[in-house]
């Protein structure tokens, strides 16, 4: 018996639309099928095989920090996306090196989930 991958990750949002729109323009992720659920939401595909489930109608304020609850998502350049967002003036904080010398960078969604985007320490 094992694990075999992780399949998702869903968040709770406010607005549907508004988080769309971020998670699409701001992170560029692609938009998949979702199934009809009676309750709103969206997909999105991250990486090969996992998924960003939004769904909606959250009501309650978000808990989230980069030393708490948040989600990291591995990059391929960081200085381009860092660029990105500042182009957008989309508030994120400075990019920083961890320990073991990979990079990461923070940024908020429309709700307050915290995203961390990083590209791993480099190969020895």
């Amino acid at each position: 018996m094992k694990i075999l991958e992780l399949n998702h990750v869903a968040i709770h949002v406010s607005d549907v639309e508004k988080s769309c729109e971020f998670y699409r323009s701001v992170l560029r992720l692609e938009p998949i099928p979702r199934p009809a659920f009676t309750f709103p939401g969206a997909w999105f595909r991250l990486g090969e095989t996992q998924e960003l489930h939004l769904i909606g109608d959250r009501t309650e304020p978000v808990f989230s920090h980069n030393r708490g609850n948040h989600f990291a998502l591995r990059v391929d350049d960081l200085e381009v996306w860092e660029r990105h967002f500042d182009s957008l003036k989309m508030e994120h904080l400075p990019r920083k090196r961890r320990p073991d010398g990979a990079s990461q960078l923070f940024l908020r969604d429309p709700d307050g989930h915290v995203i961390e985007l990083f590209t791993p320490p480099p190969a020895k």
